[in-house]
């Protein structure tokens, strides 16, 4: 049993391999990128399968995470393995890919949904009905998306945009379920304080034409009567 998980783990020449690898590549080195290709290509694809649901798409997506780990390998810094470096780069690309093709099509009832584990569409007593516009503004809301930290902006276009569960973000992100809930919540409060904030300046700059507009009669009935 021990001599099995023994075979499974990495040798100490097999980190230090690695190691001279990621080194190697930084410098420009074609032949580490390739070693680094070679070892980790399988799993990329399958994240990206994981995510993308489609084995075109997914091909596409890996050859693109692999273009952009050569145009930014320079920024590892070790502080973390590769495989989570590598990780977070794939799950974000896929998600750049996926939230361009969907936000398009997302309305207000997919996004303000409830934070309280039923799914139903979120609306706060007294403030407007932000669902009442129909379909969301793209946007604004890849404005107010931007704003959310990576993990949020992770959780949430992969749980009110694409439809996963919680169980399955957490594999995917690598983090708890509980985290997964805890990081959606925050991400939709963030998103509703910044739609509502767009809302109130839309509001206060159309108040300002109609105050202009209305002034500019009386103004020249004053003009007149001089």
């Amino acid at each position: 049993m021990n001599s099995a998980v023994e075979q499974r783990r990495p040798s100490e020449s097999d980190n230090e391999a690695l190691r001279e690898a990621i080194r190697l590549a930084q410098k420009g080195d074609g032949a580490a990128f390739e070693f680094l290709y070679q070892l980790h290509c399988r799993r990329v694809y399958a994240l990206c399968l994981r995510i993308a649901k489609d084995p075109n798409e997914a091909e596409d997506l890996a050859q693109e995470v692999f273009m952009q780990v050569f145009r930014k390998i320079h920024t590892f810094r070790g502080e973390a393995a590769f495989s989570s470096w590598l990780h977070r780069l794939t799950v974000n690309i896929v998600l750049m890919r996926l939230r361009r093709k969907k936000l398009a099509s997302t309305s207000l009832d997919q996004v303000l949904v409830g934070d309280d584990g039923d799914d139903r569409p979120y609306h706060e007593p007294g403030a407007p009905d932000l669902r009442m516009t129909g379909l969301f503004d793209r946007f604004n809301l890849q404005r107010a998306i931007n704003q959310l930290s990576e993990s949020y902006k992770a959780t949430f276009i992969l749980h009110d945009v694409q439809g996963y569960k919680h169980k399955q973000i957490a594999r995917i992100l690598g983090c708890s379920v509980g985290a997964c809930k805890s990081q959606l919540h925050r991400a939709r409060k963030g998103i509703r304080k910044v739609l509502h904030s767009i809302q109130h300046c839309g509001r206060e700059t159309d108040r300002g034409r109609a105050n202009r507009t209305l002034a500019q009669p009386l103004a020249l009935q004053s003009v007149r009567a001089e």
